[in-house]
């Protein structure tokens, strides 16, 4: 399977975009907020549109060359291409829709997604999710080298975006061939790919498996892309390899890594701890009222203080009966701290708390 190899570099309304990526047989998530460049790198990998400078290889087939002038038009690169919003043909059938990339209805196709009892509906009938599924049998029906989607998971509804993200990632398993998808939701992410990509202002900060980018995140922001709760704090030396961290927002934090001055600090919901008792001593806390609970699943997350802890909606409850207006303490092992010198883009619209 030959492998795609892409650096493109754009000049954009804020920055220059400048990503370097290589995508064997695999699915690859660019993940990043929203005008980080993402959908640009998409474009530019489809051939609509022209970068400024590098290149996109296939294997030996160049597509897209600047120093060399070659750019080729998008029928003439093998791309397969799902758009945000699926861009079906409204007036057509979804047997056209699937046959307008090769001329005649591939039946097989159909029946491998599972909409061949949909053959004469037309799109204005269908759910989100085989909306995605007659876009995606459409996509793959030229038989391309190489697989793009475009936020493929934004146009479903809450209800149903779970189970098509699970279909999806079935149907992709069995690909084998290079896949890159552009979202900004990391447990789309986490789901749907082998490794992840976090781009911010048109830089690729950190990529590796989604394990990796949640256990040793690169910085700050890709850590609060992954889930984590980002906070400042000024970190002090303790003697001992580690650090202790008084928090801007009240209460400190103990790190068994090294740290020192203005510093980041993320930690994950399930890793802070809530007690009904402060810990003995002078010991690392955050202590506050039970804030906004947020149901996950079968447990909760809530707020104490500047931390956001994720635990049983039970123990919740069982640690707020006795006094339901009392404070509540979070402690967090030192080595689930994590800390990083801060920077200016550290902290970004909250993710920890919701859903």
């Amino acid at each position: 399977m030959a492998q795609l190899d892409l650096h493109l570099c754009a000049r954009l309304r804020s920055f220059t975009l400048d990503v370097a990526l290589t995508v064997g047989a695999e699915t690859l998530a660019l993940v990043g907020p929203s005008g980080a460049g993402k959908t640009t790198v998409l474009r530019a990998l489809a051939g609509l549109r022209t970068a400024d400078a590098g290149h996109v290889r296939l294997g030996e087939a160049v597509w897209f060359d600047a120093a060399a002038r070659v750019d080729l038009p998008p029928e003439q690169r093998s791309v397969g291409l799902v758009f945000q919003e699926y861009a079906l043909f409204p007036h057509m059938t979804v047997a056209a829709n699937v046959a307008f990339a090769r001329g005649a209805a591939p039946v097989p196709l159909l029946e491998r997604f599972g909409i061949a009892h949909l053959a004469g509906a037309k799109p204005a009938g269908l759910s989100g999710g085989e909306r995605q599924r007659v876009a995606l049998a459409r996509a793959l029906a030229r038989e391309p080298a190489v697989l793009l989607l475009d936020e493929p998971l934004a146009a479903l509804d809450t209800h149903t975006r779970s189970a098509v993200r699970d279909e999806l990632d079935e149907l992709l398993g069995g690909l084998a061939i290079p896949t890159v998808l552009v979202t900004h939701d990391f447990r789309d992410a986490a789901v749907l790919a082998d490794r992840v990509a976090v781009i911010v202002d048109g830089r690729i900060r950190q990529v590796g498996s989604p394990a990796e980018l949640l256990a040793d995140p690169a910085d700050a922001f890709v850590a609060s892309f992954t889930g984590a709760t980002v906070v400042t704090g000024h970190a002090t030396p303790d003697g001992r390899g580690g650090a202790r961290i008084a928090l801007d927002q009240g209460g400190w934090l103990a790190s068994d890594r090294p740290a020192s001055g203005a510093v980041s600090v993320a930690v994950h919901p399930w890793e802070v701890l809530l007690d009904a008792a402060p810990p003995a001593g002078d010991a690392p806390r955050v202590t506050g009222i039970a804030g906004r609970v947020v149901p996950e699943g079968g447990r909760v997350r809530v707020r104490v203080g500047c931390l956001i802890a994720e635990l049983p909606a039970d123990a919740l409850a069982e640690l707020r009966a006795a006094q339901p207006e009392a404070a509540l303490h979070a402690t967090v092992p030192p080595q689930s701290v994590r800390v990083f010198p801060r920077r200016q883009d550290d902290l970004q619209p909250e993710v920890g708390l919701t859903p």
